[in-house]
C-alpha cells in the first residue's frame, strides 16, 4: 500500500500546466493537444478552475455524433464538473477515484487549480516507489 500523498507527485512533475478557455473552438483545443502530446486539458474562466476538457470528450460528444470541432467550443462539451482531488489526498484515493474509467484528476487547494494528475503519472510514481522499497530491502538483506 502506497501512503504517500499527491504533494509528493506534484514535486516531481513539471510545474507547466497546459490550460484553455471555454470559449475556445474544439479544433483548436485539440490541435494544441496534439502538439503538446496531451491527452486532456483544464479550461479556465478569468483564473478560475471552470473544467476538464479530454480527448473522450472529442470523440464521444464531437465525432461520434457529427459535429464539427470548428463550430462548437470547449464549454459546449467540457466536463463542467469532473472529480478533483486536493495535494493531501493520497495515492490510493486517487486509484479508487480512476476505477470508474477517470484517466485524469484536477488538483485544487482551497478551489484553486495546483496540478492535475494522469493514470500514467500514479502507475509511474508507484513502480518508482516499490523499485525504492525493494533496492532498500536487497540492501539490508544483503548486509
Amino acid at each position: 500500500m502506497i501512503t504517500k500523498q499527491v504533494k509528493h507527485l506534484l514535486q516531481q512533475k513539471s510545474k507547466t500546466l497546459f490550460t484553455v478557455s471555454p470559449d475556445m473552438l474544439v479544433y483548436d483545443a485539440i490541435k494544441m493537444m496534439v502538439d503538446k502530446n496531451l491527452g486532456a486539458l483544464l479550461v479556465l474562466k478569468d483564473g478560475k478552475f471552470e473544467g476538464m476538457f479530454t480527448e473522450r470528450d472529442y470523440t464521444r460528444k464531437v465525432i461520434v455524433k457529427g459535429r464539427s470541432s470548428k463550430e462548437i467550443t470547449v464549454g459546449e462539451i467540457m466536463e463542467s464538473k469532473p472529480i478533483t482531488i486536493t495535494s493531501e489526498d493520497s495515492i490510493n484515493d486517487c486509484l479508487a477515484k480512476m476505477t470508474g474509467g477517470v484517466r485524469y484528476l484536477p488538483v485544487l487547494d482551497k478551489k484553486e487549480l495546483i496540478g492535475v494528475v494522469s493514470i500514467g503519472d500514479l502507475v509511474k510514481f508507484i513502480i518508482e516507489e516499490q523499485k525504492y522499497i525493494i533496492d532498500n530491502l536487497q540492501d539490508y538483506i544483503q548486509r
